[in-house]
């Protein structure tokens, strides 16, 4: 009996770790659509308040957010197809690094790095110790957005930094207009432009066959009142006038083609689908497990 009883001890002491791996991260959510699968990896839930916001009334702010806050996220993706492991963006890098773990994902093992922009916010998983995070990664970046910081108009040591330690795999693209001829940057992946955010904002299409998603970046930051009133912009656009045509342009591309949808700064889940909701609003739906 007592070695029957030591025997045991053993089997579950040898479980213990894989027991431990098994346990759902709260930070990921998992979704699968024909060839493809999409994870969100979060940095975090927050609560957003409305002084952010350009152009929002208070009858807005009433209907949408009567007690003064939204639910926010700061979000990146990780994309697996065709055999290839793809980061959209990194985050802060605050938990990026654990929430590939869980997944069973390496840096070493990504090898392409999808960049909507380079707010701080979407880049800060790119360096670790001033070194490339992602080794063997090839990170494609909108040719806009490359020009952009490295003007002299929006001088920034961190995202120069980043751009000169990639420079030799960094790849830069013309984005197409989402109902135009797409521009494919590999199989599978189209590089959608939603500018206004900054100057060179992507949205990225993933597709499978019929299967679909667009990872739409920073198009919204409050899905709260944008959704309802996509004329609301955000301190953070650098041309908000321009953002707030994107925002309108593919909302209207994606509830007509039934294109589901994850972004940046969508509550988790992350991602979910959009529907006409008014004359000039829109109704979100978050996937569920």
């Amino acid at each position: 009996m007592k070695k029957f009883l030591g025997s045991m001890m053993m089997f579950i002491i040898g479980l213990a770790p894989v027991v431990a791996l098994a346990q759902e991260n709260p930070n990921v959510f998992t979704y699968k659509s024909g060839a493809f699968e999409v994870c969100l990896l979060s940095e975090g839930q927050s609560a957003g308040k409305p002084d952010i916001f350009i152009g929002a009334t208070p009858e807005m702010l009433q209907k949408c957010i009567p007690d003064g806050t939204f639910p926010n996220s700061c979000n990146a993706f990780l994309v697996r197809m065709s055999g290839k492991t793809i980061l959209v963006d990194t985050g802060f890098g605050r938990h990026l690094f654990d929430n590939l773990k869980s997944l069973g994902v390496t840096p070493e093992q990504v090898d392409i790095i999808l960049l909507t922009h380079m707010h701080g916010d979407h880049i800060g998983g790119m360096l670790k110790d001033e070194q490339a995070a992602f080794p063997r990664a090839e990170v494609y970046l909108a040719k806009p957005e490359h020009d952009y910081w490295m003007s002299g108009d929006a001088r920034n040591a961190n995202v120069r930094k980043v751009i000169e330690v990639y420079r030799s795999k960094l790849h830069l693209f013309q984005p197409s207009e989402i109902d135009a001829k797409p521009n494919t940057l590999f199989p599978g992946i189209q590089a959608v432009a939603s500018y206004g955010h900054t100057p060179g904002h992507t949205s990225f299409l993933i597709e499978s066959g019929k299967d679909q998603l667009l990872i739409w970046g920073d198009l919204t930051h409050a899905m709260a009142i944008q959704m309802t009133y996509p004329q609301v912009a955000m301190t953070y656009d650098v041309n908000p006038d321009v953002a707030i045509a994107s925002r309108k342009k593919v909302l209207e591309y994606v509830a007509k083609n039934r294109i589901p949808i994850a972004g940046m700064h969508i509550a988790f889940p992350g991602m979910g689908k959009v529907s006409k909701a008014s004359a000039d609003g829109y109704s979100y739906s978050p996937f569920t497990k």
